[in-house]
């Protein structure tokens, strides 16, 4: 073996078994190997970082961009609440809407950003049908994994093999060539859990206790808010117009507490800061926190001059996309300690309201609650909008945030943008079937028309795209290009087909998918695609085959990673299902030799080896 092989195969070596034990994190090891590999003399420097000017790593963060603006605008959650309204209490009927909605879902979106999404959606329909969250979580993990089977961009794997594909000559895969065969591999797979089903977790009473995190609907009762809360329309005429919130304190004069401002109708309609600054005009409507008392409240009305509403419910419970609460605690070096009420919200100035307060035990009585002198350890709770409230996570040292509302999880920051996200990713779907223009361009029009329609920003653009992603994958390329350089990966091919040559075609696909499969037991599916796709090429040169079956096996076995919880998709549910390694050897094996079988009988017929 030559000596530049055999180093970089230690090189290779060392990185599987970092990724394998996570040591350091995939994305640090991707670096290293980064800087390694020119020591090497098989690279040069500029081939090693090749891999940042490679458009599919442009599309692939495209693509971030894209399913983080479908998740802001709530399309993805839309399709959860649809799943928890019509599944109804059926085990059956709820894990087959839960797999298809996944896989298609998954098929345009982040496998693992469509899992974040539906965990807590899935925790909510396994409350509401008396199930264990293990017998729904798994399910949604592998129909994340299979979505990776559907389309050109389902997950990063497909793109890389498509690049080997068109760097070696061919004309790659088009968006849909991966739809045939991810189809039946997910009917297969939801028929197969639906089997398994019952093996996976008791009822919902055997398993534990309930998360610690309140509802908002928890918080209202634990303050006493229900009976505190009212919405008034300003009139014409009302001595409020012109006047800003800071000149009337509404708070010091009759304890009424201004939490959101509602101004307009409609789609017109929007939530205005609640700021001293902020003038009121007639029409506007005001969420107020107020003290339980008849006199007020005709004072209010009869004094400013405006329309009390009828109440329909609990503003907080009903509109949780409008306004929140959270709780707050008071550290020891906190400026507001020794203040009262109403100096901490003059020196606060932000759009939050104190609408209650705990102190050891016990809600204080909101009657002249401005009038209370705050003390280390007082809990506040805040109401407000919840932009207002995603600042306080950025902490600082006058408040802790201690507790935020299960619903904070589920707010949509464009929520009104939703019919915009749709059209644009069917634009981006049209452009990429036809091939109008190229994949990353195609990408590239859909992220721009996001920011056009407002469904998400620059600055949430650039955090939308996940670098250690990217990083590891870039990191990873250089291996392919070594490797091929040095011969290992013409000794690898001449190695399968010394053995295997003379067998089935369908064999030679069946032991690349299950080498695949195994390798992906240690790494992450797209280092795996990496270092695989190469090798999967060469053989069919080796046997004068067309390349496209080939790639297509690998592309399918590294979508398959239901045996371990390395992948990132099932480690995201392993802790919410409470699962084990073995219960992924247990379930996943036999799904792996299923998807292997149907992938090597449906490859040969859908792609012929021998055009």
């Amino acid at each position: 073996m030559p000596n530049d092989l055999l180093t970089v195969l230690l090189l290779l070596a060392a990185a599987i078994v970092m990724f394998a034990i996570n040591r350091p994190r995939v994305d640090a090891v991707a670096l290293i190997m980064l800087v390694l590999l020119p020591f090497t003399g098989v690279l040069t420097m500029s081939e090693a970082l090749a891999g940042f000017s490679n458009p599919n790593i442009v599309l692939i963060g495209a693509m971030f961009v894209i399913g983080d603006a479908l998740a802001r605008t709530g399309v993805a959650r839309s399709i959860g609440d649809w799943l928890v309204r019509y599944g109804g209490d059926s085990p059956w009927r709820l894990l087959v809407l839960l797999m298809l909605a996944v896989g298609f879902l998954g098929s345009v979106m982040s496998s693992t950003g469509v899992v974040a999404i539906f965990v807590p959606i899935v925790l909510r329909m396994a409350s509401r049908s008396g199930l264990a969250p293990a017998r729904l979580m798994m399910p949604m993990a592998y129909a994340a994994l299979i979505s990776g089977t559907m389309t050109l961009v389902a997950t990063s794997p497909n793109l890389v093999i498509n690049y080997e594909l068109v760097r070696g000559g061919a004309d790659g895969f088009t968006f849909f060539s991966f739809t045939p065969f991810g189809v039946p591999i997910l009917v297969l797979g939801t028929l197969y859990m639906l089997a398994v089903q019952r093996w996976l977790g008791r009822q919902a009473a055997d398993t534990g206790a309930e998360p610690t995190r309140p509802e908002l609907r928890q918080l209202v009762e634990r303050y006493g808010l229900g009976n505190r809360e009212y919405r008034v329309r300003v009139q014409p005429g009302s001595p409020l117009l012109g006047h800003r919130l800071g000149e009337l304190d509404l708070s010091g004069k009759i304890g009424a507490r201004v939490i959101v401002i509602e101004r307009g109708v409609g789609r017109s309609r929007r939530l205005l800061p609640r700021t001293d600054d902020t003038e009121l005009e007639a029409g506007d409507v005001l969420l107020i926190d107020m003290d339980d008392d008849a006199a007020d409240i005709e004072s209010l009305t009869r004094t400013y001059g405006v329309e009390l509403l009828p109440r329909a419910g609990s503003y907080y419970t009903d509109r949780p996309q409008d306004v929140g609460l959270v709780e707050v605690m008071l550290p020891y070096q906190s400026a507001f300690v020794g203040k009262t009420v109403a100096e901490a919200e003059a020196m606060a100035q932000f759009e939050l309201s104190l609408v209650g307060m705990r102190r050891r035990r016990g809600a204080l009585e909101p009657r002249h609650l401005r009038e209370k002198t705050l003390k280390v350890g007082d809990t506040l709770l805040l109401a407000g909008p919840w932009r207002a409230i995603r600042r306080l996570q950025k902490g600082g040292e006058d408040l802790v945030l201690l507790n935020l509302p299960r619903e904070f999880d589920e707010y949509l920051p464009a929520a009104k943008r939703a019919p915009y996200a749709v059209l644009t990713l069917l634009v981006v779907i049209v452009l990429m079937a036809t091939g109008i223009v190229p994949n990353v361009q195609a990408a590239l029009i859909g992220c721009l028309l996001m920011g056009l329609f407002r469904c998400i920003d620059l600055d949430q653009a650039y955090r939308s795209i996940q670098l250690k992603s990217l990083i590891m994958i870039v990191g990873m390329m250089p291996f392919a290009l070594a490797l091929d350089r040095t011969g290992g990966v013409d000794m690898a091919a001449d190695f399968l087909v010394a053995v295997l040559g003379a067998s089935s075609p369908h064999l030679i696909l069946g032991v690349l998918f299950a080498i695949t499969v195994l390798l992906g037991m240690f790494i992450v599916n797209t280092a795996n695609a990496v270092l695989l796709i190469p090798v999967a090429l060469a053989v069919a040169e080796e046997l004068g085959a067309s390349p496209y079956p080939f790639a297509m096996i690998i592309a399918l076995a590294a979508s398959s990673a239901f045996m371990t919880p390395v992948s990132p998709v099932n480690t995201l549910v392993t802790t919410a299902g409470n699962y084990r390694f073995v219960d992924f050897i247990r379930i996943g094996l036999p799904l792996t030799l299923m998807v292997m079988a149907l992938s090597v009988a449906l490859v040969p017929w859908l792609l012929p080896l021998y055009p």
